[in-house]
C-alpha cells in the first residue's frame, strides 16, 4: 500500500499545503495529496484562492526529482487549462509517480490526449466512473458513508487493471477510520494496487506495516 499525505505532513490544520508540510512528508517517506491552480500566470500549491504568497508548485516537482521520484504526487487539480504548464513540469522533472484528478470531464479529455496520467472519480454520487476505460485508477472517496466500498469493489477495479487511491473517513472528519483500515485488511485486498490518502499518516504506516516500520 502507498500512503499519501494528504496536503503534507502536518500538525496544525494552518500548516496543509505549506512548503514545510510537503517537503517533511517526503523527507518521512510518504508521498502526497495537494491541489494546484493558477495564480498569475505561475502553477501554485493552494487548496482555496491563490494569492502571491501561494507555493510556487515547480518547486515541489524539484523536490519530488530530489528524492528519485519514490513517493507519489496525487494532483488534485482545482482549475481549468493547467495541462501545458503540467505536463512541462512532468516532463522536466522527470516525475512519473503522479495522478490527475478531480478536474472537469473536458480537461480528462485532454489530458488523455496529451498523454497524462489520470485517476477518475468513485462517489456515492459518482457511481459510474468517467472515462474508465482510459483511467489509470480510480479515486474512491466516500462522503458520507464507506459501507458501499467493499470487496467486491475493490477487486472488480483491481482486476481491471486500475489502481485505486482510498480517501481515509479522517478526511471526513470521521473518527472510525481505523475500523475502515481493519475491514481493509480482513477482506484481504490486494494492497499492492491500493492507496489510502490520510491525515495521519503515521498512524497509517504503524496499522499496515507495524511499529518497526
Amino acid at each position: 500500500m502507498k500512503i499519501l499525505a494528504h496536503r503534507g505532513y502536518w500538525n496544525k490544520n494552518i500548516e496543509k499545503n505549506s512548503p514545510l508540510a510537503l517537503r517533511t512528508a517526503l523527507e518521512h517517506g510518504y508521498g502526497f495529496e495537494s491541489d494546484v491552480r493558477d495564480y498569475a500566470e505561475r502553477l501554485v500549491i493552494s487548496h482555496n484562492i491563490a494569492t502571491a504568497a501561494s507555493q510556487d508548485a515547480e518547486e515541489v516537482f524539484k523536490w519530488l526529482n530530489e528524492f528519485n521520484d519514490l513517493y507519489c504526487f496525487a494532483i488534485n487539480i482545482k482549475a481549468d487549462g493547467l495541462k501545458n504548464i503540467l505536463k512541462l513540469f512532468i516532463d522536466k522533472y522527470a516525475v512519473t509517480n503522479y495522478f490527475l484528478f478531480d478536474m472537469s470531464v473536458p480537461q480528462m479529455v485532454e489530458f488523455r490526449e496529451m498523454g497524462l496520467r489520470f485517476f477518475t472519480r468513485q462517489s456515492e454520487i459518482e457511481l459510474d466512473p468517467v472515462m474508465y476505460d482510459d483511467a489509470a485508477g480510480v479515486w474512491i472517496d466516500g462522503f458520507w458513508s464507506n459501507e458501499w466500498i467493499t470487496k467486491e469493489l475493490l477487486d472488480n477495479h483491481i482486476n481491471h487493471g486500475k489502481e485505486v487511491c482510498i480517501v481515509s473517513p479522517d478526511l471526513h472528519g470521521k473518527d472510525n477510520y481505523m475500523e475502515f483500515w481493519k475491514k481493509l485488511v480482513d477482506d484481504k485486498i490486494n494492497l499492492d494496487k491500493v492507496i489510502l490518502c490520510t491525515d495521519y499518516p503515521d498512524e497509517a504506516k504503524e496499522f499496515f506495516y507495524g511499529k518497526e516500520n
